[in-house]
């Protein structure tokens, strides 16, 4: 029987994917297993640190990912998605950053103008 390994980008890509799924399902509770705790976000429009305070802005927003590239290397992931913010989509680049195979950072960018 051949064993599978797994590298390092394989498993920040799966946990990434799963983790979007779960955000754009509204299943906020099958997300949150994808992020550590202590996790810190940091956006154009602000920052959050600890998973809960990042989780009660999601539950409320309710973003829908529209993903348009993924790229996985090592412990860092890039991200290319559409996101409609009040009914606009936004081009958006996140970088997320694992550790011990959940999401410990995730820096996003985007263009805010159209929201402004």
């Amino acid at each position: 029987m051949k064993t599978e390994i797994h590298s390092p980008a394989s498993v920040t890509r799966d946990v990434l994917l799963a983790f979007v799924d779960a955000l754009n399902r509204e299943d906020f509770k099958a997300a949150r297993e994808y992020v550590c705790d202590d996790m810190k976000f940091e956006g154009v429009l602000g920052s959050r640190e600890g998973a809960d305070l990042y989780f009660s802005d999601m539950e409320r927003m309710k973003l829908k990912y529209n993903i348009k590239k993924l790229v996985a290397e090592d412990d860092d992931a890039c991200l290319l998605f559409d996101v409609a913010m009040r009914g606009i989509p936004i081009l958006t680049s996140g970088w997320y950053h694992m550790k011990d195979g959940k999401i410990s950072t995730i820096k996003v960018i985007f263009d805010p103008r159209p929201l402004l």
